[in-house]
């Protein structure tokens, strides 16, 4: 095509796209004529109306004579207040209570002045009763006629959603202001899925009400009977930080009931923002957790860690990973992430390299079980903070080989604080567990004895040793929630060890930046971390099967498997010996171990001896000689389910993999 021609293609679109244009910019530029033109003969029918109404026997001749002339004076006066209000200008669609009072300040202006003019003009055989019955007449017309077809509107969705193939019948938990911020976006929203059937709130003066049009119809406590009266499958949860209490409650009401669940983001609790359906994500574990939400001090942290040399061990793994995330975020001056599994660690570093171009991050892959290796990372990166998170986790795995996990849990961490040590490093944070505490796994066991060993070498030594102690996180490689998931997905069965078996859960970005804050601040040489309350495993197996939208012991079995090796009903964080603790801050405890024995070192030869022979009796008694708490558990077999996991029995609680 000629250059000629392509500039007269060009035009010629350009001249479609006016003229097709062109037609609603018209009409929004008259468009007010028009809403003008319809006031107009609304304000005329009312008074003609009420004169109407009001002059049953029929109109006196006075009055059909002045008739006319206040018709015209009334359209005059009210289309003037109507434009001085700029509600001539009228969005269908957007209009709501501030453009309702300025109509009704309108029509009030309307009449005030019409009745001023009224008696200046003699028109007295136009009583002021039909002024009155005008005026309401008026307000109900132009009221309706703004209003008129955004209720319409919504209407026709309403039932075009209720009607639309994968409609979900849905009902909203809150009505206070997110309830109806979010329910005014989902009726206006053409392409949203859920059929909104009302709400409910525990809010008294509330019953009985409507919002947006749908009718608060009970509390939260008649969510069983209001599904299946309406038929509900979706519940929207719009309550600005809902305790965990409440959430669970929420749950165990609707536990019978196939209904899926979305929550508005905490955040909305703090910002002043517009609250859409697109925001809501569905329930998760964390919501669950029985303790309130911890708020850190990132300035503190960042005091802590920027300019420092940084070496952090198993950091591929789900809480060493974390800890480098963490800590990079911080400004370090290097950032030394050692680990075992080189795929991952590739995987981690290559997301660091993106995330933080400018920060010096070197991956190493080393076996902390190696101390010729150690030394050498030492003396290279010469760290000044030390985090060890790498150990062997997984309790019934390390049952059947006690010698791996005491040469790397317990000779690992000798390995590297020595390291620490020799390159005169000024922190060794060692991350510790509940399992550690009268212990009756050999993984409990050898991370008990993990934190004897940096107390012993700190007895000589310039580096400040500290031990963090804390329970089970939501999410980490083998731990519960995952393998629970996965379960579900697979259609069951749900498999937990015991009914009543419990564990202290948080979520790894809290655990972790306490473990910041507890190893760097200097409080002492064992810190433990506040859980919260521990949670039943039961429990939180039924509430996951309840948060995907499906029946626990109908549509997912649970199936109580007996505790496996080395595994305990519940856990504690201290020893009785520890519990002259102080709370330091948020979350953080201080505890007070007992040292270690005097022939520690002879013993911790015996044990090397006999877990480098692979001597798994051997192994096991050299740990009693040396941790009188250590008292193996009596195994309890494998046990068919016995109980509903939603049945009353005490405490709270988890079958659990790995602590830490």
């Amino acid at each position: 095509m000629k250059h000629g021609q392509k500039l007269e293609a060009l035009s010629m679109e350009v001249g479609l796209q006016e003229s097709s244009e062109g037609a609603p910019r018209r009409a929004h530029r008259f468009g007010w004529l028009r809403m003008l033109g319809v006031d107009a003969v609304l304000i005329a029918c009312s008074l003609l109306f009420a004169t109407v109404l009001h002059f049953a026997d029929g109109l006196s001749p006075a009055c059909r004579e002045v008739l006319p002339r206040a018709v015209a004076l009334l359209v005059a006066v009210r289309l003037v207040t109507l434009v001085w209000l700029g509600l001539h200008r009228w969005s269908f669609h957007r209009s709501g209570i501030h453009e309702a009072v300025r109509l009704e300040l309108a029509s009030l202006a309307g009449t005030i002045v019409f009745e001023l003019l009224r008696t200046v003009l003699f028109m007295d055989a136009l009583p002021g009763q039909v002024v009155a019955l005008e005026f309401f007449v008026t307000t109900t017309l132009l009221g309706f006629h703004r209003f008129a077809p955004r209720m319409a509107r919504q209407w026709y969705l309403d039932q075009r959603r209720a009607r639309a193939e994968g409609s979900q019948r849905t009902l909203i938990v809150g009505a206070g202001s997110a309830g109806d911020l979010l329910l005014r976006d989902l009726l206006r929203d053409r392409k949203s899925p859920w059929h909104v059937i009302g709400l409910v709130d525990d809010d008294p003066g509330k019953q009985g009400t409507y919002l947006n049009g749908k009718p608060v119809l009970g509390v939260l406590d008649a969510l069983p009977e209001l599904m299946k009266k309406h038929r509900v499958t979706q519940v929207l949860i719009a309550i600005p930080r809902l305790s965990p209490e409440r959430t669970r409650h929420l749950l165990s009401l609707c536990r019978h009931q196939s209904v899926s669940f979305k929550i508005i983001p905490a955040s909305f609790a703090y910002l002043d923002q517009k609250i859409t359906a697109a925001m809501l994500h569905d329930l998760s574990p964390e919501h669950l957790l029985p303790r309130d939400a911890i708020a850190f001090d990132h300035e503190e942290v960042h005091r802590l860690v920027t300019g420092r040399r940084i070496l952090v061990t198993g950091g591929a793994g789900s809480i060493g990973s974390e800890i480098v995330r963490q800590v990079a975020g911080h400004s370090p001056s290097s950032l030394v992430v050692v680990d075992i599994n080189e795929n991952e660690l590739y995987l981690l570093v290559r997301q660091l390299q993106s995330r933080y171009p400018h920060l010096p991050v070197h991956s190493v892959v080393a076996d902390i079980r190696d101390l010729d290796r150690m030394l050498r990372i030492g003396q290279e990166f010469a760290p000044q903070y030390v985090f060890h998170a790498a150990a062997h986790k997984h309790v019934p795995l390390m049952e059947d080989a006690p010698e791996e996990a005491i040469k790397n849990n317990v000779f690992g961490t000798q390995n590297v604080a020595r390291m620490a040590d020799a390159c005169g490093a000024e922190r060794f944070i060692l991350i510790s567990t509940d399992k550690a505490v009268k212990p009756s796994s050999v993984m409990g066991a050898s991370k008990r004895l993990a934190e004897m060993v940096i107390r012993d070498i700190a007895a000589t030594s310039r580096t400040i040793f500290c031990a963090v102690r804390f329970g089970n996180v939501l999410g980490s490689a083998g731990s519960v929630v995952p393998l629970f998931k996965q379960q579900i997905q697979a259609g069951g069965p749900v498999t937990v060890t015991h009914p009543d078996c419990t564990r202290y859960f948080m979520i790894i970005p809290e655990a972790v930046g306490l473990v910041v804050l507890a190893g760097l601040g200097g409080y002492g040489e064992l810190c433990i971390l506040d859980m919260g309350e521990p949670v039943r495993i039961a429990e939180l197996a039924a509430n996951m099967i309840t948060m995907t939208g499906l029946v626990p012991d109908k549509d997912i079995p649970i199936v109580y498997t007996g505790l496996r090796p080395g595994e305990k009903l519940e856990e504690t964080l201290m020893s009785e010996e520890e519990e002259l603790t102080q709370q330091v801050r948020n979350r953080i405890k201080v505890a007070r171990s007992p040292a270690p024995p005097a022939d520690f070192q002879l013993q911790l030869k015996r044990l090397d001896r006999a877990a480098r022979a692979g001597d798994s009796h051997d192994v096991k008694r050299a740990l009693q000689d040396l941790l009188p708490a250590y008292t193996p558990s009596k195994i309890q077999g494998t046990v068919a389910k016995v109980l509903p996991a939603f049945a009353p029995v005490k405490a709270t609680g988890a079958e659990q993999n790995v602590s830490a």
